[in-house]
């Protein structure tokens, strides 16, 4: 199983070089869910979660979940 950062929002997972994709295989694996979830507090981002991936199956497990650094949109009035 690889521990990935997903963006909720975008679907997408953080690589190792701190960019986009949609395929979950090519995320990185932060090995825990302790250490993922301090990098995406951390990454311009505002939705975030942490997710189970098997390659194997392609399967997810939503493991926790939370938000990022990410400035709120603005709204018009």
């Amino acid at each position: 199983m690889k521990t990935l950062v997903e963006d909720a929002e975008k679907l997408e997972y953080l690589t190792s070089d701190s960019q986009w994709t949609k395929n979950a295989g090519r995320g990185k694996d932060f090995g825990a869910t302790g250490a993922a979830f301090q990098i995406a507090k951390q990454t311009p981002v505002g939705q975030f979660s942490i997710v189970g991936y098997f390659p194997e199956t392609k399967q997810f497990i939503n493991m926790n979940h939370g938000r990022g650094r990410r400035a709120p949109e603005m709204t018009a009035i």
